[in-house]
């Protein structure tokens, strides 16, 4: 961050060498960086913007045309919160994650299901159909969720297991 506030500033005076000596690569990684600090504002923000409009979705149901607004909204909701994450770990080792082989049904899942409660409410026009899809979407993520806390997955299995 001193890097690019000298370089605004237009400050050589204060650059060393050791810039000059680092590579092009090295230098865009190392202004393009964020701080851990800045990587935990990001991913709150996110993180909270998401369940902002996951709550305004469900409160804009009750308006005539509430139903496209609570779907958009819902998953423009869970769209914000699955990219939160991307600030703890960045956005190419996410994207790695999200497709790993234990996740990558429950990422799928998750993608299909916001088409799906898109295309239910703005072309089909199914109020049913689009709540359906918003509680399948919501299981999805929360399958999708659970996979990054070691045995979570198991616990459930088992819980849904012995209550059945």
């Amino acid at each position: 961050m001193d890097k690019l506030r000298r370089a605004l500033s237009g400050d050589d005076s204060v650059i060393s060498g050791d810039d000059e000596e680092q590579g092009l690569a090295a230098q865009i990684n190392s202004a393009t960086t964020l701080s851990w600090s800045t990587r935990i504002q990001g991913f709150a923000i996110c993180f909270v913007l998401g369940f902002v409009f996951s709550i305004l979705g469900t409160a804009l149901l009750a308006l005539p045309r509430g139903l496209i607004l609570f779907a958009m909204f819902y998953t423009l909701g869970n769209i914000t919160s699955m990219a939160s994450t991307m600030f703890l770990m960045g956005p190419i080792k996410q994207i790695k994650k999200m497709f790993n082989e234990t996740r990558v049904v429950a990422t799928l899942g998750v993608f299909v299901f916001m088409i799906l409660t898109l295309m239910s409410a703005l072309w089909w026009h199914k109020a049913l159909l689009s709540v359906i899809f918003c509680i399948l979407q919501f299981l999805a993520f929360t399958w999708y969720s659970l996979s990054y806390i070691p045995y979570a997955r198991d616990m459930v299995r088992k819980a849904v297991t012995s209550c059945v």
